[in-house]
């Protein structure tokens, strides 16, 4: 267990942190998944800024790395294209 103040501020942040990543992680796979059940290609590309916003977003936050967003974001773009 920690024995300083600063450590037991750390581990609560952390855990804060941890849980507010999760969700936002969760949410945007949520979003890619429904992305790609769209079949109407005019719903699709009016939806597919908002998940590569939540993409970009995380990148930001390092949540997910940089170039993992990158790749998303190539393969949807490819998936709404063939619609």
């Amino acid at each position: 267990m920690a024995n300083h103040k600063s450590a037991l501020k750390r581990i609560r942040s952390n855990e804060t942190k941890r849980l507010t990543n999760k969700y936002q992680h969760k949410t945007t796979r949520n979003a890619i998944k429904k992305l790609r059940e769209f079949e109407d290609k005019k719903e699709a590309e009016a939806f597919f800024p908002s998940v590569v916003s939540m993409l970009d977003k995380l990148a930001k936050k390092n949540v997910i790395h940089a170039n993992k967003a990158s790749n998303l974001k190539s393969s949807l773009a490819k998936h709404v294209a063939t619609l």
